[in-house]
């Protein structure tokens, strides 16, 4: 089996794959993955962030890293999809200028629409706090515990137009004690989180083919 080529040419540390992460709130993934990227060697760089909020705290990461920030807030008073299409296409003129070859969502709390993701598929990847197709959605930690499932854990998959849907690249499992508290089990899940993204994006742009299930 050939497998999924994810991107049309290989990164490397003198021409690394350009970078765009877009997050929404923390950032402690996008500070592990600049963390990463400041290794001699990586194959990839963040070029540039994006985040829908004023106040997110990725920005500190980002300027800690010097690496600019497009701040594009939701317009007001318009109905819902338009205000959704105009955000993003003003996100897309912003790009343009940064070449971007792989967007990297990192807590970034919006579903992109169809016409987004069509523009850029499959070279948008996302990482989600559960192991998927299991509990999708914004709060995966709390369904986790109340069916009382005894594993959970991350997910890396490509970026389509549904809610945490797209083909899964890879994924790491972490145990759910009997004691976890939401916060806990977070926690723990994170810590894996920040080891996983890094190293799938690193294959990503080694031009890795990943081979998916049926």
């Amino acid at each position: 089996m050939e497998g999924l080529r994810i991107l049309s040419r290989t990164g490397s540390p003198s021409d690394p794959i350009r970078v765009a992460v877009f997050f929404s709130g923390s950032g402690t993934g996008l500070n592990a993955l600049l963390s990463h990227q400041a290794n001699q060697g990586c194959n990839h760089k963040t070029v540039v962030c994006v985040t829908n909020k004023e106040k997110a705290g990725g920005f500190v990461f980002a300027e800690n890293h010097r690496v600019p920030v497009i701040q594009e807030l939701l317009d007001a008073g318009v109905e819902p999809e338009k205000r959704r299409l105009d955000h993003e296409s003003r996100i897309i003129e912003r790009l343009e200028k940064y070449d971007v070859e792989l967007i990297v969502l990192s807590g970034y709390m919006r579903l992109l629409s169809k016409n987004f993701v069509d523009r850029f598929y499959p070279r948008i990847v996302n990482i989600h706090p559960s192991l998927l197709p299991a509990f999708p959605g914004a709060d995966a930690h709390a369904e986790v515990l109340k069916t009382g499932v005894k594993v959970s854990g991350c997910t890396v998959h490509l970026v389509d137009d549904g809610m945490d849907t797209g083909t899964i690249l890879a994924q790491r499992r972490v145990p759910v004690f009997e004691t976890d508290e939401r916060s806990q089990l977070a926690r723990r899940i994170q810590v894996e989180e920040h080891r996983l993204y890094p190293s799938v994006i690193d294959l990503i742009c080694s031009g890795h083919r990943f081979v998916l299930d049926d």
